[in-house]
């Protein structure tokens, strides 16, 4: 071995090991085996967990709720103002807003439109109206839709109702 100073360091110079002794060196060592972890059948990944996808909900009305035909929701939703552009839309939409808030076209015992088939374009849970009144495009459609309804159906019926529980079997039972 060789040893030098320079500028009071020592440095040994140690004779570097051949090609041929790494070679051998590294082929003789014995390296651990892998043992792959399998989980056993109980932990094993679901269809939905975390980082799982759910299935997109397709939205869809649920008979006999009504929610979206309480037309003065209160000061925690938009005000028509703020969702339509045409003024006609507005005075047609004030229009049908009875005493109460809810749609005059609405019979409360039946829970249902008496004028369903020929109802306003804003009363239909549709693309095209999303579209042209939110601005939603139709891929995200049916997320909006399905939230949409989820807020009104809180706000009218409450977060533990039967008829949040019917909407979400409704949507979920749709995939």
């Amino acid at each position: 071995m060789i040893m030098s100073v320079h500028s009071s360091i020592h440095i040994a110079r140690c004779p570097l090991p051949s090609l041929e002794t790494k070679i051998s060196s590294i082929s003789a060592a014995h390296r651990p085996r892998r043992r792959e972890r399998r989980p056993p059948d109980d932990l094993k990944q679901s269809a939905t967990g975390f980082g799982a996808k759910r299935p997109e909900q397709l939205w869809r009305c649920v008979e006999g709720c009504g929610a979206c035909c309480k037309l003065d929701k209160g000061p925690s939703f938009a005000t028509p103002e703020e969702i339509f552009t045409d003024p006609c839309d507005i005075e047609l939409y004030r229009s049908l807003v009875g005493p109460d808030g809810w749609c005059v076209h609405y019979d409360k015992s039946t829970r249902k439109c008496s004028i369903y088939s020929e109802r306003p374009y804003f009363c239909r849970v549709e693309a095209p109206v999303f579209l042209k009144l939110y601005g939603i495009p139709q891929k995200k459609f049916n997320k909006e839709a399905c939230s949409s309804c989820r807020d009104t159906i809180k706000a009218i019926y409450g977060p533990n109702s039967m008829e949040l529980d019917n909407f979400n079997r409704s949507v979920t039972d749709s995939t």
